[in-house]
């Protein structure tokens, strides 16, 4: 897999996704390449949920919507098919989970609209670039996510917490991330929060809601980003009939390359 996530371009690792030989976190994979969070709605509620990223842009920054019913997405790679090229997808029912499918051709249906919203996967080569090390890219593991008491703003049926992504830091590398990561304003842009994690609600560090719990070492601080799994918040208060998204951590690889800054 070494090949995988570290030279393959964006489409080979798609293509590893559609036969099932990767289906789980894509972080570390296909460096360079902008990654993408995944929400898809009936079309009846595409407005509100366009609003509602737009008003809550540091957490839902857009980077593609589809034609209803439409599974491609030509502006990000001329090949995807968003019911094929995720490694795993979230099936929400009435707001409820419902499964974690590794494909939604058979629940594909004329009236879904899908966004791709960034993600902070796609700066994460540049940090490493710059000498910062990632604990979760080290260890092969997924990004530590939680859910916050930083409300996002309503809008229609959409509201909730922001969740956010954390990745533990020496302070001196926390203040070169906040450089780095400044530059990717369509990938979350720079932090949200420093250290304290129970000023925005998070009660045991050890213990995150997505992702996998990643160790704080002696010396580090955990720095805080927005993530694009809030979408998955707002939609427990939302209950769509149907809602589908990315597992956690499991995004869509676009043939995109992003300016690292």
């Amino acid at each position: 897999m070494e090949g995988v996530l570290e030279n393959n371009t964006a489409a080979s690792v798609r293509g590893l996704i559609r036969s099932g030989i990767i289906s789980g976190h894509t972080s570390g994979f296909a460096p360079g390449y902008i990654q993408g969070n995944v929400v898809i709605l009936p079309a009846n509620l595409a407005g509100d949920f366009r609003e509602f990223c737009t008003l809550n842009k540091k957490s839902c920054p857009v980077l593609a919507e589809s034609l209803p019913g439409d599974p491609s997405l030509p502006t990000l790679g001329a090949d995807i098919d968003i019911r094929h090229d995720l490694p795993r997808y979230r099936v929400f029912k009435k707001g409820e989970l419902d499964s974690e499918p590794t494909d939604i051709a058979h629940l594909w249906r004329d009236d879904l609209v899908t966004f791709v919203i960034g993600c902070s996967f796609t700066f994460e080569a540049p940090l490493i670039e710059a000498g910062i090390p990632l604990r979760h890219v080290i260890e092969k593991r997924n990004v530590a996510m939680y859910r916050t008491n930083i409300a996002t703003t309503p809008v229609g049926p959409f509201q909730g917490p922001t969740v956010v992504s954390m990745r533990p830091m020496s302070p001196a590398n926390a203040l070169k991330a906040v450089e780095i990561t400044a530059r990717f304003p369509d990938m979350h842009g720079g932090p949200i929060h420093f250290g304290f994690p129970e000023q925005i609600g998070i009660a045991d560090i050890t213990k995150p809601d997505y992702g996998d719990a990643i160790a704080i070492e002696e010396g580090e601080v955990p720095v805080f980003w927005a993530c694009g799994v809030t979408p998955q918040a707002v939609i427990q208060a939302a209950r769509p009939d149907l809602c589908i998204t990315h597992s956690p951590g499991c995004m869509l690889i676009t043939d995109q390359r992003h300016n690292r800054g």
